[in-house]
């Protein structure tokens, strides 16, 4: 597993060794032909503690979480010194690179920020599975419901069951990677403040029009990144791909497995 800042270091997790590679640092880089591996010399970092399953940055790239065996531990991503810890089913980061929230049991949610817990949540069903980004994301079962992170006041409930869920750095748009396809959606985030300032939370169903669809794509997508309002992505079926006002091109047929880690 691996994940790249917006600087091109990209920590690896090997099993319980966890190292860095600096692709800006990469000899001859001018010269390397498309889809050419790359001649990366890795450093190594810390045998972690915990068997790492996921290993993601913060949005800012100065902190990284590893999450496995039902716990968490937050690093600084470049000296990587242990920073946070704690318990977790599930750990996710918030736009705001401050703030993340962690599923420590089916019925409870913790956020934090700064490292200080804010605010315990109980959603009044059992959540599965979430989801960070702009909004804070909560499946319970074949459903999904979006959350604000400043008081977890419900934005939208959605009927899909995610894979993965990301937004852009604009955060207007959101993609949800299921099982057979994937939805671009569009965040009316004017719509929603208006309709809370007006004291109209919805309801069981959140704020209509919330999100509206943009595109739909019968597509089995397994890594994706967005670049502006674009999609990069790789299939199931060993396509690279990418994804702009819902026209779909196809970059490069892969002969291999391959996995996004990120873009430069």
């Amino acid at each position: 597993i691996a994940s790249m800042d917006a600087g091109g270091k990209v920590v690896l997790a090997r099993h319980n060794e966890v190292s860095q590679v600096d692709i800006k640092k990469v000899e001859g880089a001018d010269s390397i032909a498309d889809g050419e591996r790359l001649p990366l010399a890795a450093k190594e970092l810390d045998v972690c503690e915990i068997y790492p399953q996921r290993l993601e940055h913060n949005s800012n790239g100065r902190f990284a979480v590893v999450t496995g065996d039902g716990e968490y531990i937050i690093y600084t991503a470049l000296a990587w010194r242990k920073k946070s810890f704690g318990n977790a089913l599930d750990f996710v980061w918030s736009v705001d690179s401050s703030e993340y929230a962690v599923r420590e049991a089916p019925l409870t949610i913790k956020l934090f920020k700064n490292f200080k817990e804010t605010r315990v949540f109980r959603p009044p069903f059992q959540a599965d599975a979430i989801y960070g980004g702009v909004l804070l994301g909560v499946r319970s079962g074949e459903v999904t419901f979006f959350f604000d992170w400043a008081e977890c006041r419900l934005i939208r409930r959605i009927d899909v069951t995610p894979i993965d869920v990301k937004w852009n750095d604009s955060g207007e748009l959101v993609c949800i990677s299921c099982e057979d396809s994937f939805f671009l959606l569009r965040y009316q985030r004017d719509l929603v403040t208006a309709a809370f300032d007006a004291g109209d939370g919805g309801g069981e169903e959140g704020i209509d029009g919330a999100f509206s669809l943009e595109h739909e794509i019968d597509e089995q997508i397994s890594t994706f990144v967005w670049v502006g309002d674009c999609l990069v992505y790789t299939t199931k079926s060993g396509r690279l791909n990418y994804c702009i006002g819902g026209e779909v091109v196809t970059l490069h047929h892969l002969d291999k497995p391959l996995y996004i880690v990120g873009y430069i």
